[in-house]
This record gives structure tokens, C-alpha cells and sequence, in this order.
């Protein structure tokens, strides 16, 4: 999970409900240039005290983290061995190219580099992150608001170690925690039997377009219930009479469940472009795509059911073109119309009932 930290500086009267909500949502730190501010706080969250062009104080109770400007010109191992007991990290504003060299040498050496970069491009952020690759510090961007930090949470797919954000309201805080807790679980794939296969007339089916690429193993998870579906293969694998769209999943019928994150499901035709969708691949392994475009057209359809060993029934309605593929065990691509009982399929099997895509504890029958 990404770090939260919230910057109570400049919030006024707000400050007291800011840090109250910041402890409620177990946030990692909060952030305040007055150490009156973080005595009051409890240990569960980390009181980071934020030096900027002042002298430091000889006393520092009440902070856990002490982070100074790299201008100061003092290291924060000296810092250390004048206040043993007390962590030191080192804040750098990217303006120019000699600030970015400090920010990068600050994400390689120190154990906290607070970046707070002034131009809006994600380009020095980018730089900053592969110099520190290896390292072991963490790196904490500052962020403007919710939306640019979940932006600065997939640079270059790794993301900044953590955002610093000052809400400019109540909830800021509960919202940047929603944010940074938005990694998606890989998931415990299951083998399924096909026990039937069967053609079912014509239906409007949706091609998922995204705006990535899908690796050879790797699809999104259909079903037309909530709590069985199939792993439908991305458009990876070539084709006699058209180039192959490693973009795309040929998915199933509008009506069938799709996963997103948090445990939401989308059926397929709401699914719009600038949305997101899950990818996973026949590890479990998952990742967020965004959505380009969804293509419904109506087509041939073809109804498959498999089991699991448990007997729970799963069951995919799907283009009837021997085009349209599913991925089984080893990573083998089953085409749509060469499906037959017997067949074994890579599926998913939530627990869970949904009401309106959410999961919920409640008495739900699919059939």
C-alpha cells in the first residue's frame, strides 16, 4: 500500500478535525511545521515535523520524523547524532536541473526524501524514481489533490513510495487513503470443467478495447453470475485473416459481470472509455487498464457452463466464432467454438452476492 501523508499546514481551523479524521483513517503520517500540532497526535500515526527556513528547535518532542530543507546545508547524520532517538529526512522543491540532482541524490541516500516538484509535468518525477530504483529510502511527492496523487502513485508503474497532500477540506484525508489503498489483490484462479456447450441465437457482445497491452497470458474474468466467471483471453495470439489487437478482449454478452477494483463489479456494457477494468493473467496476478472503448455489435452467441471441483457452476455466454478465445491451465488458448465437455477453463469464484456491483452479505440467487 502506497503512504498517506497529510499536511495540516495553512489549514486553519480545520486542522484539529483534519488530523482527527487522518488518525480515524489510520493514515501514515500527519504533517505540521508546528510541533504544538503533532505532540497531540497518538503513535499509531507518524508525527512529521517540516523544517523549511528556520532554525531547528533543540527540543523536538512530539516529533517522530523531522524532514529539512537539503539547502540548509546539513546532513542528516549530523542532525542524528545531535538528537538520538529522533529520524531525519530531507525536503527538495524541483525547480531546475541542480534541484533535480539533489532530489535524485536525496531518493538514493536518505531513508525519507520529501519531493515537492513546482512544474506540473511528470517528466523530473520519472527521472527521480529510476535514479532511486535500487534504493531503500522512501520517496514521498507532493501532491496538489486526490486526483494528481493517484496519477503520481503509477509513474513510471511503480509510483512514488507515498503522496503528501493538504486537504482543502474534511474528507480529503479519507479520500487520499481510498487512493493509495486502490492496489488490486491478485486472485486465487480455480480450474472449471466444461460440462456444456451450446449454441444460443444472436446478442449484442462487447469487445473490450484498452489502452495497453495485454501479455500472452492475460485477459479479463466473465461471467454471466457474480460468483462464477471464466478468464477470457486478450487478442494476443495470432489470427489467419486479421492482424492480432493485443489491446483487445473479446469478452462476452452486454449482460455478463467484468471485476474492477475494490472488489466492484461492472457488467460489460457499462463499461465507457476513461473507465478501468481488471486484468489478470492465468497466475492470478491482476493489474487496472484503462478502458478505450467498448465495441457492442450484435453477434452469434455460444453458452458455456464448467464446474469446479466444488460444484460451483460458472457459466459464460460468448461470440460463437472460433476466434473468440479462453484460457485453460498451462496457459492453452481453448477457441470459443471448439469448447467441449470435458474441456478444463481458468475461472474465478467470488464469495460474495453483489447489489449494484458492490459485494454484500445477503440472500442473491443467479440462474
Amino acid at each position: 500500500m502506497k503512504l498517506c501523508w497529510i499536511d495540516v499546514r495553512g489549514t486553519g481551523e480545520l486542522a484539529k478535525a483534519i488530523m482527527e479524521e487522518s488518525v480515524h483513517q489510520r493514515v501514515d503520517a500527519v504533517v505540521s511545521d508546528d510541533l504544538d500540532d503533532l505532540v497531540q497526535l497518538p503513535p499509531t500515526v507518524k508525527r512529521v515535523y517540516l523544517a523549511l527556513g528556520e532554525a531547528l528547535p533543540e527540543d523536538l518532542t512530539g516529533a517522530d520524523l523531522v524532514v529539512v530543507d537539503h539547502a540548509r546545508g546539513i546532513t542528516t547524520r549530523e542532525l542524528a547524532e545531535h538528537h538520538p532517538g529522533v529520524e531525519f529526512g530531507v525536503y527538495v522543491e524541483i525547480v531546475d536541473p541542480a534541484t533535480l540532482e539533489a532530489a535524485c541524490e536525496a531518493a538514493r541516500t536518505e531513508a525519507f526524501s520529501l519531493l515537492d516538484f513546482r512544474d506540473p509535468t511528470k517528466i523530473p518525477l520519472e527521472i527521480v524514481l529510476a535514479a532511486a530504483a535500487r534504493a531503500e529510502g522512501s520517496i514521498i511527492t507532493r501532491a496538489g489533490d486526490v486526483e494528481e496523487a493517484e496519477i503520481i502513485f503509477g509513474v513510471l508503474e511503480h509510483g512514488s513510495d507515498g503522496v503528501m497532500m493538504a486537504p482543502g477540506s474534511v474528507g480529503g484525508a479519507t479520500r487520499l487513503r481510498e487512493a493509495a489503498s486502490a492496489q488490486v489483490p491478485d486472485l486465487g484462479l480455480v480450474e472449471l470443467e466444461v460440462t456444456d456447450v451450446a449454441h444460443v441465437g444472436m446478442g449484442e457482445r462487447a469487445c473490450v478495447d484498452t489502452c495497453t497491452y495485454f501479455g500472452e497470458d492475460e485477459g479479463i474474468l466473465v461471467g454471466s453470475t457474480s460468483k462464477g466467471m471464466v478468464l477470457c483471453v486478450s487478442e494476443t495470439h495470432p489470427l489467419p485473416y486479421m492482424p492480432t489487437r493485443p489491446f483487445r478482449v473479446n469478452a462476452g454478452a452486454i449482460h455478463s459481470y467484468t471485476l474492477s477494483k475494490n472488489g466492484h463489479t461492472n457488467y460489460l456494457s457499462e463499461l465507457r472509455a476513461g473507465g478501468s477494468v481488471m486484468a489478470v493473467d492465468t497466475a492470478g496476478r491482476t493489474r487496472m487498464v484503462t478502458v478505450g472503448r467498448v465495441k457492442i455489435e450484435s453477434r452469434p452467441l455460444l453458452s458455456v457452463n464448467a464446474v469446479s471441483p466444488e460444484g460451483t457452476v460458472a457459466n459464460l455466454i460468448l461470440q460463437d466464432d472460433w476466434h473468440v478465445r479462453v484460457l485453460g491451465p498451462g496457459d492453452r488458448v481453448l477457441n470459443s467454438t471448439e469448447l467441449k465437455p470435458g474441456d478444463t477453463v481458468l475461472g474465478y469464484l467470488p464469495t460474495e452476492d453483489r447489489h449494484v456491483g458492490y459485494p454484500i452479505a445477503e440472500f442473491c440467487r443467479e440462474q
